[in-house]
């Protein structure tokens, strides 16, 4: 069967700032499929632009979109123009997991697919295919008689080692833009599931609370093809949990020592596993880890334990400074918004980002997405269903002591308090806008040779 994927644009403020990392999700899709005999195409709409009208849809038997909440509107106009074309079409990615009712009803649509794809993408192609009942692939939903349909859950996948590895030839390579001290950024992903419940994530209801890894080989066979095959020297590792184990860790971080690579890297960690295991951390740094991103919040306690977040504010100092001991820079998030928060508090979360002082900080607006325990406690409080708002960084909460004006007035000077110091615009915003401005004149020629 000939299949179209398709990762829909996003447009958000990062994408503007290019953080651009391809479409995993869809690569080990494509790589299962192509396994199995099947014709793939990725479409990655993020960074190949175009209008999604001229995908050429009547060229494949199904087409499968990738649907994220802020990028549901689009997902829903690209489906609506492969239908137009006659063409079977599949959603799959989170927003679609926890409302495919939603999704099914506006007829764009055939089936959805549930939480993780692989596998039932691929029963649900072969059964299609081979005209058998579609209603015994589990863990998809799809509409007879008008009367929405959920076949039984599947199981998730417990052998990682068993996928195959990302189809990354079917993406466009070349236009990932993302770098690490200066070297193109691969994306790779060890391990799946979560077992924290953090109200404002979905992570752990859409891979599960058990933390299921791939084998410290398997990821090693992975970094040396993306060495080897690809070329890249710099990898952006996207667990959520990446250090929830220091044994592992250690494990992974000694055997790329051994093979004496030149490989730096990104990485998410939490503010426990730093605190706690600072030999892990040094023996991180010594293996190429060169950034991380760590959730520190908010410097208030009261709304840290509001989001379900067992960490203690002043732990956070400490995180801080082993990371800076071992020369790691810090990607710092924050988040501002929760139901009670006062503009004090807020004030105090953006003070205490400017004593923490990382390399990077990020702010974002409490935002309540499909899936998880907070969208629950706060569906009633919705100011929009205007998914493309769902981005974290417009209020989408009606808040107790916050009207969504003085909360957006606080988004931006939180990032301004930070960004706006001297020291600040001279080390990261100058230099960023001069590279950026070079990428463009980069680009002027290449357009200007054509």
């Amino acid at each position: 069967m000939r299949i179209l994927l398709i990762n829909p644009p996003s447009g958000s403020i990062y994408h503007f700032l290019r953080l651009k990392t391809p479409p995993l999700g869809l690569a080990y899709i494509a790589s299962v499929l192509l396994k199995a005999g099947h014709q793939l195409k990725i479409a990655d709409l993020n960074v190949e632009g175009g209008d999604y009208n001229s995908l050429p849809y009547a060229d494949y038997d199904m087409v499968g979109i990738s649907v994220d909440t802020m990028r549901y509107p689009i997902a829903l106009k690209i489906a609506q123009a492969a239908k137009e074309n006659k063409r079977r079409v599949i959603a799959g990615g989170q927003h679609v997991t926890f409302f495919d009712t939603e999704a099914l009803q506006t007829g764009h649509f055939d089936f959805v697919v549930r939480g993780e794809g692989e596998v039932t993408m691929l029963e649900l192609v072969q059964h299609l295919e081979e005209g058998n009942s579609f209603e015994e692939v589990r863990g998809i939903s799809f509409l007879k008689d008008g009367e929405v349909i959920r076949t039984p859950s599947r199981p998730l996948i417990q052998d990682l080692d068993s996928l195959p590895l990302p189809a990354r030839e079917l993406l466009p390579l070349p236009r990932y833009t993302t770098r690490l001290n200066g070297r193109l950024l691969a994306a790779a992903l060890t391990s799946r599931g979560c077992p924290f419940n953090c109200d404002f994530c979905a992570c752990s209801q859409f891979f599960g609370r058990t933390w299921r890894t791939r084998s410290v080989e398997n990821v090693m066979e992975e970094i040396e093809l993306l060495q080897k095959k690809y070329g890249y020297r710099a990898i952006a590792f996207f667990d959520d949990n990446f250090t929830l184990s220091s044994k592992r860790m250690i494990d992974l971080c000694e055997k790329i020592q051994q093979r004496d690579w030149d490989l730096k890297w990104w990485a998410f960690t939490r503010v426990d596993s730093v605190v706690k295991n600072e030999d892990m951390v040094k023996l991180m740094s010594q293996a190429g880890l060169k950034q991380v991103f760590v959730g520190f919040e908010s410097g208030s306690q009261e709304v840290l334990d509001g989001y379900g977040k067992d960490l203690k504010v002043e732990k956070a100092f400490q995180a801080v400074e082993i990371l800076k001991r071992y020369k790691i820079s810090i990607w710092a998030s924050f988040i501002i918004g929760a139901l009670n928060e006062t503009k004090r508090m807020i004030k105090q979360t953006i003070r205490y980002a400017n004593r923490l002082n990382p390399e990077f900080v990020q702010f974002g607006i409490l935002t309540p997405y499909p899936g998880t325990a907070l969208y629950e406690k706060v569906k009633n409080r919705l100011l929009t269903t205007n998914w493309r708002k769902f981005w974290g960084g417009d209020p989408v909460i009606k808040l107790d002591k916050l009207s969504p004006g003085e909360l957006k007035k606080l988004f931006w000077r939180a990032h301004l308090s930070f960004y706006a110091r001297p020291k600040r615009i001279f080390s990261v915003v100058l230099p960023f806008f001069l590279s950026t401005t070079k990428e463009n004149r980069k680009k002027a020629k290449i357009l200007e040779s054509v």
